[in-house]
């Protein structure tokens, strides 16, 4: 089953430095923290923010690609969590074809912001997610644990690059 999820944020892992897109799902009762690079928070959070760049961003390029090609993203979904690496598929309509289309999860969250298009999440991710160590090797992942079960949804703010 599929669960709708929202961007409830973006912000830094205190132990890694790396950004971390936290998806909340609609009724608040989950939230799933998937790592980024700098590079994917940033063209997620440009389309937070509403701010367009000089010249089209990949991830613009690639809406106005299905566009033309009178397709539509229909959803993007976040599949599966293997050896600390999360899977997501972008579900493209097209004159009535439909097309699933392997991808990272950070580029189908930033192509579904575009596309107004939901985020969805597979339950058994959240399921994988419990039973993974996502903390790097180098980082106290006991630490890592007990801040992400004790993250306050509230102090979430804006990405700061």
């Amino acid at each position: 089953m599929q669960v709708e999820m929202t961007i409830k944020g973006l912000m830094v892992d205190p132990v890694t430095s790396t950004p971390i897109v936290i998806l909340q799902e609609r009724d608040a009762s989950r939230v799933l923290p998937i790592w980024v690079g700098v590079v994917e928070a940033n063209a997620i959070a440009l389309q937070i923010e509403n701010i367009a760049p000089a010249r089209p961003m990949t991830h613009d390029l690639l809406r106005n690609i299905i566009s033309d090609l009178e397709g539509t993203v229909s959803r993007v979904v976040v599949t599966d969590l293997r050896e600390h690496t999360f899977f997501a598929t972008i579900h493209i309509d097209r004159c009535g074809e439909r097309l699933a289309i392997d991808a990272r999860p950070s580029d189908a969250i930033a192509l579904a912001l575009r596309t107004r298009a939901p985020i969805m999440v597979e339950d058994a991710v959240f399921d994988a997610v419990r039973t993974s160590d996502l903390a790097t090797e180098t980082a106290d992942p006991h630490r890592l644990h007990a801040w992400l079960d004790n993250m306050d949804p509230s102090s979430m703010g804006k990405y700061k690059m």
